[in-house]
């Protein structure tokens, strides 16, 4: 089993914990439905590589109601029956999101105009915020090794 290196960051410095927290708190208010946002935070979470987030978001998501076969299936959205159309935009724009550096254009207009078509600006930031909050957790936690299943 891995060790961790250290606590979690947001934990060694506690003032940092209610901020990101109020940001978490502050993405699912946006009008996006939760169920969304939780395969928005595991998606991202499995491209980061996060253990710690992947069972965690797994978990959440499985005591808000998400089902297994669509959980089991978020690493291969694109080919699964178990996604409604906007679903997959916001998929597709936290693959786009979290994997900045991977083509020229960080957020293509394709994956971005696909995203609006569904979301409307403050949904979009909703998920904008949700993306962005999870890549940190996904951070923190990757680096300094949280074990899956732990907790802070």
């Amino acid at each position: 089993m891995q060790q961790a290196r250290m606590q979690n960051p947001a934990v060694v410095i506690p003032e940092a914990m209610p901020a990101i927290l109020g940001v978490l708190k502050a993405a699912k208010k946006g009008g996006v439905p939760e169920g969304t946002l939780d395969l928005v935070h595991l998606r991202a979470s499995q491209i980061n590589g996060c253990s710690y987030c992947v069972v965690g978001g797994t978990v959440a998501a499985r005591k808000a109601g998400e089902s297994d076969e669509r959980l089991h299936a978020v690493a291969a959205w694109r080919e699964a029956p178990y996604f409604t159309e906007a679903e997959r935009a916001a998929l597709a724009l936290t693959e786009a999101a979290t994997r900045l550096s991977d083509r020229s254009e960080a957020v293509p207009d394709e994956i971005w105009n696909a995203a609006a078509a569904h979301y409307d600006e403050k949904q979009l930031a909703s998920l904008i915020l949700m993306i962005g909050v999870t890549n940190l957790f996904n951070r923190l936690n990757a680096t300094t090794r949280q074990p899956a299943g732990g907790s802070w």
